[in-house]
C-alpha cells in the first residue's frame, strides 16, 4: 500500500500536511530560518514518529503478554551533526512503563521485538543513526521501581 501526503504552505515556512489518515499536522521551520513557532519542526516530527511507531508495537505486545501495563510514556532525544545536512547521529529512546507487577523480561522482549522486527521508522532511522534504548518501571505508589538499559 502506497503512503501519500499533501503539504500546503500556510505562510512563510509554516506548512500543513496530511496523509492517508486525513489528519492535518502543522509544521514550521526553525526561527533561525524565518519560522514563527506555529508548529513542530520536521525533525521533531521524525522523532515523534519513532516514538509513536514503537509505542504502537510495545503496547499490544505487552497486552498480549497480559502484563499489567497501565500507561506508557516515551522520551526521545536525537543529537545532530554540526554540518549540513544536519542528520541525527544518535538517538536515545527512553520508555517509561507504569503499572504494578510489570516484569523486566516482558518489557525487554517487547522493546526488542519493536526495534528489531516491527517498527519501520526505527529501521529507517537506524540506517543513519545509532539508536539506543532504556526503560524505567514506574508505579503509582512508588516513584522508581526498576530501570534497565538496552543497546
Amino acid at each position: 500500500m502506497a503512503k501519500e501526503i499533501t503539504l500546503k504552505q500556510v505562510q512563510g515556512i509554516t506548512f500543513v500536511a496530511k496523509g492517508n489518515s486525513n489528519h492535518w499536522v502543522v509544521m514550521d521551520g526553525s526561527t533561525d530560518f524565518g519560522g514563527n513557532l506555529a508548529g513542530s519542526t520536521p525533525k521533531e516530527l521524525l522523532l515523534m514518529a519513532l516514538a509513536g511507531c514503537t509505542a504502537t508495537d510495545v503496547v499490544p505486545i505487552m497486552k498480549k503478554k497480559r502484563a499489567p501495563l497501565e500507561k506508557l510514556e516515551i522520551n526521545v532525544r536525537g543529537n545532530e551533526r554540526e554540518e549540513h545536512p544536519r542528520i541525527f547521529t544518535d538517538i536515545h529512546v527512553e520508555y517509561v512503563f507504569y503499572g504494578d507487577g510489570l516484569k523486566a523480561e516482558d518489557i525487554e522482549r517487547a522493546i526488542e521485538l519493536s526495534t528489531t522486527k516491527y517498527c519501520s521508522v526505527s529501521a529507517i532511522l537506524a540506517a543513519s543513526a545509532a539508536i539506543t534504548h532504556s526503560y524505567r518501571i514506574e508505579s503509582p505508589s512508588i516513584p522508581t521501581v526498576a530501570a534497565g538499559t538496552m543497546m
